[in-house]
């Protein structure tokens, strides 16, 4: 509406108005006249818009110069859906407007829509050589029937998309979607046009702006990041920070994807991406995204121009076992731990959760038989570790005796200890290296936890959803360092770790003095770190704690403290005998440098005084 249009609108309701108040009666009809009088006036404005739509695609079309002949028409939607996922596309420009992951559902209960137009786009531009700036998104495209097509013993769907642009000349846009699959494929051709295009390169923009769709949103960021593939250096990513972080990547990649806590949206290149800058940004005030996922992703001009830009879209879960089939470590998006930890996972971990998973559709039984798996396999550690804590104990009078003949000198006690630990045979460390072979499959389940897409939304007793900590009372404030929630799991976790611990002091007498303060005081510190934890990781570890403690007592019966002592005494005499034909050992010899080397102190200090 210009304004001359706008002066003359006000002067006639002016006039109507004026009309109503001076020379009619107070009839209600003659009022709902000047009402629907005015209404007209109102409708003339959608009028107007129209005209500017048109021009403005007018003006577009020649801005575009050889390519404005695809700048003009009417934009729809399309969908190629299959039993895990319905993508939905726009004509203008062709590109994907929607992803629905049918079988997920957010934090809150409503379709998992992965990608949608409000929060997510991607587009394609590139240079003329006019010297013009073309994004797909200014074109319509002419959207083909959806068609099936088999492939490989594959059944699916494909739909196609063109863009005619006149002497031969066109691009098209073609995606494939097979039977229960999350991936998708996409060819982008662009024929005719290889001397219309300027430069060795295409732009791909991939902005994402992370929707939440897990309850915990401080987990969600903190999962949340762009990931890539380059054929040299192989899989890598940005840091996960609050602050920007971003990366620009001049070597050939295979894949990059926004990767979040349990789901995954990214693209693989069918030969190579020349190279991208990614940029992660995150506003802490805005509890309404997690995460901006922005990507300029480089496409070489020659593959589309020839007819080999194939790609591949990925719009699905973090599962292993399909994220492995994908190739070039594409199941990395699957956090599972560093080094040993990650593999442990992968060959131990996971074939045996999904073993289970055939059988029982608990998650809490699974999770319970995986400790009864785990603790079978470390049963002869186990038993090895308390049958060395049980010799430490059959000797504790001697070392009680040694501590208080010294009174108080830490350094002759020791050094004593250590002469009766080596005549009787006795290796302290015998107790912890069993503990220590453990570890890998204890600091395994840290990573296996949090990322397991299996647990996500399955409740078991109170918990509604094993994948993140379990609120069994909320508090009115919040505790620093706890939450503002207590997690039951996170309870009987400490004190069982609490009870175990106690077990074991029993039995080492070596755990003396501020050692079993601080072994008390660790669980305690654990309690306030995992409260916010996945209640799947906390229950496992109640659980782990529990059998521990009965296979202690069930080795206790089995471990007679008496013939603990008699083999002692028995190593004790082979010791003797075995220094009368070799001499002293090089422990012996150790025990007799650090004997003179006390007394050799000793002897400073009485110089002094």
């Amino acid at each position: 509406m210009d304004r001359n249009q706008a002066i003359g609108f006000g002067l006639i309701a002016v006039l109507l108005l004026a009309y109503s108040f001076f020379f009619s009666s107070p009839d209600e009809s003659v009022q709902q006249n000047a009402i629907q009088e005015t209404a007209k006036i109102e409708q003339v404005q959608p009028t107007v818009v129209a005209e500017d739509d048109s021009l403005a695609q007018a003006r577009r079309a020649t801005a575009l110069g050889a390519f404005g002949a695809a700048a003009t028409g009417e934009a729809s939607t399309a969908t190629l859906e299959n039993q895990n996922i319905r993508v939905t596309f726009n004509t203008k420009g062709g590109q994907v407007e929607e992803v629905l992951l049918k079988n997920y559902k957010t934090y809150q209960g409503n379709p998992l829509t992965l990608f949608d137009s409000e929060s997510s786009e991607t587009d394609i531009a590139f240079a003329s050589k006019e010297g013009k700036k073309v994004k797909l998104s200014d074109l319509y495209f002419t959207p083909s029937e959806v068609k099936e097509v088999s492939a490989d013993g594959k059944s699916g769907k494909t739909i196609s998309f063109r863009a005619d642009l006149g002497n031969g000349r066109s691009i098209s846009q073609v995606y494939t979607l097979y039977d229960e699959n999350f991936l998708m494929g996409y060819k982008l051709d662009f024929k005719g046009l290889e001397q219309q295009i300027a430069g060795n390169t295409v732009t791909f923009t991939w902005n994402d702006r992370l929707k939440q769709l897990e309850r915990d949103l401080k987990q969600n960021r903190a999962k949340s990041t762009i990931n890539f593939y380059t054929l040299e250096e192989g899989f890598d990513d940005l840091s996960i920070s609050d602050d920007e972080e971003q990366a620009t990547v001049t070597q050939p990649l295979k894949w990059i994807a926004n990767k979040q806590n349990f789901f995954t949206a990214g693209i693989i290149a069918g030969n190579e991406f020349a190279g991208a800058k990614m940029v992660s940004t995150v506003d802490l005030a805005d509890s309404t995204v997690v995460k901006t996922l922005a990507s300029e992703i480089y496409i070489p001009t020659k593959d589309l121009v020839s007819g080999n830009g194939e790609f591949m879209f990925y719009f699905g879960p973090n599962d292993y076992n399909i994220l492995t089939k994908i190739g070039n470590d594409f199941e990395d998006n699957l956090y599972l731990g560093w080094g040993i930890f990650s593999y442990v996972n992968k060959w131990v971990i996971i074939p045996a959760f999904d073993f289970l998973e055939n059988y029982f559709s608990s998650y809490g039984i699974i999770i319970l038989l995986l400790v009864l798996y785990i603790k079978t396999i470390l049963f002869p550690l186990t038993y090895k570790s308390y049958v060395s804590m049980a010799k430490m104990k059959v000797l504790k009078p001697e070392i009680d005796a040694i501590k208080e003949r010294n009174d108080g000198d830490m350094q002759k006690t020791q050094m004593e200890t250590m002469k009766l630990y080596q005549e009787m045979g006795v290796s302290p460390l015998s107790g912890c290296l069993p503990m220590l072979l453990q570890m890998p499959i204890l600091f395994a389940m840290f990573n296996f936890f949090p990322n397991s897409i299996e647990l996500r939304q399955e409740a078991f007793l109170w918990a509604t959803d094993l994948s993140t900590y379990d609120v069994f009372a909320k508090l009115p404030f919040t505790i620093p360092f706890y939450g503002d929630h207590v997690s039951m799991f996170t309870l009987l976790m400490t004190a069982s770790t609490i009870l175990y611990t106690w077990s074991n002091n029993q039995i080492n007498s070596s755990m003396q003095g501020p050692m079993k303060f601080y072994s008390y005081l660790m669980p305690v510190i654990f309690m306030f770190v995992l409260n916010s934890f996945p209640a799947g990781l906390s229950f496992y570890y109640f659980v782990s704690n529990l059998v521990t403690f009965g296979q202690q007592a069930a080795i206790r019966k089995f471990v007679d403290e008496k013939k603990v002592r008699a083999k002692l005494e028995d190593n004790k005499h082979k010791i003797k005998e075995k220094k009368k034909k070799g001499g002293p050992s090089f422990t012996e010899r150790m025990q007799e440098a650090m004997r003179q080397a006390s007394e050799q102190q000793q002897q400073k200090r009485k110089a002094k005084k």
